[in-house]
């Protein structure tokens, strides 16, 4: 699977390491006739959506990827002024102020702004970014693994630092990871300013793994991916609240009584995803088009069977994969935007320095 906000398969638009592929096979922004999309590998979208947008607009979309929203978000940030491209897709709440702060957005209100809830609308009076989904990054676990060992499944993140639990967990690196950061944002808010380093020297001494992103976590080391039952060695994940439908969409039974994998719902983190119309874009009308397109009803209906994630439009329902599979998060952890904002960079440095 991709990211869960992931994808199981490869669509039109393959997989490219920061280098450019889409539908016109050309390279960068022309002024007219093309449009650069800057995003995160996990980036899919069906072929007939962004054709239809093509036949409307007249402007064909190229996808520039990096390997992690956070690492494409730094890039963003390293290029700006001279943009890799026009607009940026996959910025979270959890790095939102770190772009805002950057100023690598130009201000665009997206038609369909209208039916996107106010709460999903961090920017709303500036409209630097549009709100495109939002979905929740909790601990997923292998059922089959623990009902095997007898053991019942964590449920909070007091449960992750127990005995039992030695050895089961891999997570993202909160510096380049974007459910890294958030998963260590959902500690914050559970524990505090002043106790959430000692969650984490417990989860290290538990026996916690780290790796870079979402894809070499799920898909490599959870024992309950589809790609990773045969070699993964963790049967507890740090990933998505709306894996376990990913994983009976793309599986062999197409209606179990469960999900193979399950959620532990009280380790979430809710998460927000934005695009933006990129400062020095060579191509700004046609990333404005975009960015309406993206908030658009057919862009957003595409959403949740291809990046497992809700789509951020009101009017948008979810296809029943998703309610039947997945798990509503009443009460995720939080934390204060502002606070984000004043203490993100100091958080991962001190969470950096802990897993060393």
């Amino acid at each position: 699977m991709k990211r869960t906000t992931a994808t199981a398969v490869s669509v039109v638009l393959g997989s490219c390491l920061l280098a450019a592929c889409g539908t016109d096979g050309g390279g960068g922004s022309d002024g007219g006739g093309s449009v650069t999309l800057v995003t995160h590998q996990s980036f899919e979208v069906s072929k007939d959506v962004l054709d239809a947008f093509t036949e409307k607009s007249g402007v064909k979309v190229r996808v520039l990827r990096a390997d992690d929203a956070g690492a494409a978000v730094n890039q963003a940030i390293l290029s700006k002024g001279n943009p890799q491209g026009d607009v940026f897709f996959g910025v979270d709440n959890a790095l939102l102020s770190k772009a805002l702060g950057a100023g690598i957005f130009t201000p665009h209100k997206a038609e369909g702004l209208s039916e996107i809830p106010r709460q999903l609308q961090l920017d709303a009076e500036k409209n630097r970014v549009t709100p495109i989904d939002h979905g929740d990054v909790c601990v997923n676990y292998d059922r089959a693994y623990f009902e095997r060992k007898k053991l019942a499944p964590p449920k909070t993140l007091d449960d992750l630092v127990k005995p039992e639990y030695k050895d089961m967990l891999v997570v993202q690196n909160a510096a380049t990871s974007s459910p890294g950061l958030a998963f260590l944002l959902a500690s914050v808010g559970a524990y505090g300013e002043d106790g959430w380093q000692d969650y984490w020297k417990k989860l290290k001494a538990n026996g916690v793994a780290m790796v870079d992103g979402w894809e070499q976590a799920y898909n490599d080391r959870f024992t309950g991916s589809a790609s990773g039952r045969a070699k993964g060695d963790r049967p507890l994940v740090v990933s998505y609240a709306s894996s376990p439908p990913a994983e009976v969409h793309y599986g062999e039974d197409k209606k179990p009584a469960k999900a193979p994998t399950g959620v532990s719902t009280g380790t979430c983190f809710r998460q927000i995803e934005f695009a933006g119309l990129l400062e020095g874009a060579k191509n700004p009308e046609g990333g404005k088009a975009l960015l309406d397109f993206l908030a658009g009803e057919e862009f957003q209906k595409d959403l949740p069977l291809n990046m497992w994630v809700h789509p951020a439009r009101a009017d948008v329902e979810l296809p029943e994969v998703f309610t039947r599979y997945g798990a509503e998060i009443e009460k995720p952890h939080a934390v204060a935007p502002e606070d984000i904002e004043a203490n993100r960079e100091q958080w991962v440095k001190q969470w950096a320095s802990l897993m060393r």
